[in-house]
């Protein structure tokens, strides 16, 4: 759906620069953006390779299995029905720690993992992680797969995950010039602190209405 819509824009771009007889101007900023888009990569290349190293060497000295512990009262609380040893416990306690890092990169293979790990689970309770038989959509022999109360959980924790430091944004800040790239950190922590209190309390809210079904 965003290719057409990013297709549909250009095409309108292109057409209301040609009709206003601006074509030079959009040909130019087309040139312009393609240099900007190729210096914006190296930059966040860069801070990637940095972050991600950090993540690495967190990793190896343990800091992030300390960190992983730390959350697990926190996992358990969110996903009661995810048994304590789980992979996916791991998984979901390294996207979290990767996620207020602000490692959008680093989190999403955790992020994977987490719902494949889940998945697994649900085939093993014998859960009805399937739906046959769908009127006018499969046949009887066909069958559906649904997500999950867990993934959706997860999926809504990762969209409104906490961030301490918003590296995309401070790096994107510094690309483009500002004079105090890092002043996106304070805004951020507040901003992403209530998106995650609000979908913290969503889920609970809709895990409850779940149960009572």
């Amino acid at each position: 759906m965003l290719n057409y819509i990013w297709a549909a824009m250009i095409a309108l771009g292109i057409i209301f620069g040609a009709l206003t007889g601006n074509m030079k101007a959009v040909t130019e900023a087309a040139l312009d953006s393609a240099g900007e888009a190729v210096s914006l990569c190296i930059t966040m290349a860069g801070v990637m390779a940095l972050w991600v190293g950090l993540m690495e060497v967190a990793e190896k000295s343990g800091l992030i299995l300390k960190l992983t512990k730390k959350l697990s009262p926190f996992i358990s609380f969110m996903f009661p029905r995810i048994p304590q040893g789980h992979k996916s416990r791991d998984y979901i306690s390294m996207n979290i720690i990767a996620n207020i890092l602000g490692l959008g990169w680093a989190c999403t293979p955790a992020g994977l993992k987490a719902m494949e790990e889940l998945a697994r689970l649900e085939e093993q309770r014998g859960d009805p992680a399937y739906l046959s038989g769908q009127e006018g959509h499969c046949k009887d022999s066909e069958k559906i797969r649904v997500a999950s109360n867990e993934m959706c959980t997860f999926l809504i924790l990762n969209i409104s995950s906490l961030q301490l430091i918003p590296v995309n944004m401070i790096a994107y800040r510094q690309q483009y010039g500002s004079v105090n790239p890092a002043g996106i950190i304070a805004p951020a922590i507040v901003a992403t602190l209530i998106s995650t209190l609000v979908a913290i309390l969503y889920c609970k809210i809709k895990d409850r209405i779940c149960r009572k079904r």
